[in-house]
């Protein structure tokens, strides 16, 4: 008899919900649906208990709501998402440091580090989603900025999906001269340029093959929209240096961006390093000499006394 009476408040409660949800418009379920997931994630995360369930309950009401739309991949790609621990003989994987070091029998040091493997099937899905977001808002610059990164992530040594998204985003904002969006913040003149170098970076730090030619790739692509700009001169400087081993080319890449810009921060230091791979001493005072009128304190300092040591003084 208590079943039948607990089944039966169960079943009015239910009604109840049913007629408070018919009473509400598509717009205020919406709503509830929003505030209800955030409360749900602020507990248990992207794939809570119970996300799933709320977020299709979202798009039956509101299919095309950016925020639901970035909630679902969210969802899926954190979903898609496994970890493990791998060792490698290097001090750094694809840019990270390892989370743990050890020596093997032999006295050799042994690097582990923490991977993070995709389903691909949950990761596609979860980039439909991102993509119907972006189609809603094209201009919403984050939203792109989070795709690069999940393809990034996704590709991991050999970052050609991310690289090729890139490149179609400079040349949609060249011929379209977009006014991008980023929710919560001014977007100053050479946001954009700055974004770009920072993704040159990103492949730069990950110091494999592919990303290496990526980080090329990328920046003489910027150079195609504004061959005067010394931070991409200096990548590719800086590419012929580290990768190309191409030291008379990196000299030439260096000083072009420095007759541009003369007091550029990476430029005049890449020089420093390139005399002294080179062993030329000259050269080396040469730039050493500018690099400490520019450079931070710290490297200041340094910078000066490596100058007098090369230079004999006490």
């Amino acid at each position: 008899m208590q079943v039948k009476r607990i089944s039966s408040v169960f079943a009015f409660f239910g009604l109840f919900l049913s007629a408070a949800a018919f009473a509400q418009t598509p717009e205020e379920l919406s709503e509830s649906y929003s505030k209800r997931y955030d409360l749900v994630v602020s507990k248990l995360g992207y794939d809570g208990v119970g996300v799933e369930t709320i977020l299709n309950q979202w798009e039956s009401v509101d299919p095309t709501n950016e925020k639901m739309l970035v909630a679902k991949f969210n969802y899926y790609f954190t979903k898609s998402q496994s970890t493990s621990v791998v060792v490698k003989p290097e001090k750094k994987y694809l840019g990270a440091d390892p989370v743990l070091s050890l020596k093997d029998s032999t006295g050799r040091d042994v690097y582990y580090f923490q991977e993070i493997f995709y389903d691909d099937s949950l990761f596609s899905k979860s980039m439909s989603y991102l993509d119907k977001a972006i189609s809603e808002r094209p201009l919403r610059i984050d939203l792109r900025f989070t795709k690069v990164a999940a393809l990034m992530s996704y590709e991991k040594d050999s970052p050609d999906m991310a690289l090729s998204y890139l490149l179609g985003l400079v040349d949609k904002d060249v011929a379209e001269d977009c006014k991008w969006e980023y929710p919560g913040a001014e977007l100053g003149e050479d946001f954009f340029e700055q974004s770009m170098q920072e993704y040159c970076y990103a492949f730069f730090r990950t110091g494999t093959p592919s990303a290496y030619e990526a980080f090329r790739t990328l920046s003489e692509r910027m150079l195609l929209v504004n061959p005067r700009n010394p931070v991409f001169i200096t990548n590719i400087g800086t590419y012929d240096f580290i990768v190309a081993k191409d030291y008379k080319q990196a000299w030439k890449n260096y000083n072009k961006a420095l007759k541009i810009k003369p007091d550029d921060y990476t430029a005049l230091k890449n020089c420093v390093l390139l005399a002294r791979q080179q062993d030329n001493v000259k050269l080396e005072k040469k730039y050493l000499t500018r690099f400490a009128e520019i450079a931070p304190e710290n490297e200041k300092l340094a910078a000066e006394g490596r100058l007098k040591y090369i230079s004999g003084k006490k």
